[in-house]
């Protein structure tokens, strides 16, 4: 009888250190494909910022050493109108060049970074959007930083996107390196059910990336519709110290 106890706990030990052994492959495997990730859209950014930026720069040059004296009042209007667009497609390669490399997340932290972004996102009268973020929070492992900060921006562009929201909120508690992270909007929105089977699908690739940052933070995610008062709820909670 002694012996089968001996057994079992044996063997209960070695299905304990095999399913560790899995979960920390799979974290593993999460992490190497994170940051892979983050190589590319480091690449991409500078890519836009360095070569496209400059392309585009060098053309507005171009365009202003042209003589438009002699054109016409269309060619004129379609001269201005070019000067326009090109502005625009120059201020558009900065923002996604800023937005795939976040020099204020590195330079002033994790809030200011999602108050930029939260400022930058809403250009409309038709959206009102707040936070109201713990500046307790400090940083402990910027490369933890930065994967809040990509959650937090899919599922913002999730909402713009897909929930016809008029108000969204961020708001943050900090505590014993716990993160925890509440969006709020009055849009059309997930359940936990929905969400959990949409990271499944071929079209829940943004999805799938959220819960994989999830996993390797050792967090918690989880989807609350209000009725009451119009609100969808999500909260993110995360252990913000190195997993």
């Amino acid at each position: 009888m002694y012996a089968f106890i001996i057994n079992h706990k044996k063997k209960l030990q070695h299905q304990q250190d095999m399913q560790s052994l899995r979960e920390q492959q799979q974290n593993s495997l999460i992490e190497a494909a994170i940051r892979s990730e983050e190589l590319e859209r480091h690449r991409i950014a500078e890519t836009l910022h360095d070569e496209v930026g400059a392309i585009l720069s060098s053309t507005k040059l171009h365009l202003q050493g042209i003589t438009h004296t002699n054109l016409t009042e269309k060619e004129l209007q379609l001269f201005q109108r070019s000067k326009e667009l090109l502005d625009e497609g120059i201020q558009k390669v900065r923002g996604i060049s800023h937005n795939l490399h976040s020099n204020i997340l590195k330079e002033f932290g994790l809030n200011e970074a999602i108050r930029h972004f939260m400022k930058k996102v809403v250009q409309s009268d038709m959206l009102q959007a707040t936070t109201e973020l713990d500046d307790n929070y400090v940083t402990e492992n910027p490369e933890n930083d930065i994967s809040i900060y990509r959650m937090v921006q899919e599922l913002v562009n999730n909402i713009l996107k897909h929930a016809g929201a008029t108000r969204i909120h961020i708001a943050s508690v900090y505590n014993q390196s716990q993160l925890k992270l509440t969006i709020s909007h009055d849009g059309r929105g997930l359940s936990q059910k929905e969400f959990e089977a949409f990271r499944y699908s071929k079209d829940g690739l943004g999805l799938k990336n959220i819960q994989n940052r999830v996993i390797l933070l050792r967090g918690a995610i989880n989807f609350e519709a209000k009725p009451d008062d119009n609100q969808i709820t999500l909260t993110l909670s995360l252990q913000t110290t190195m997993p």
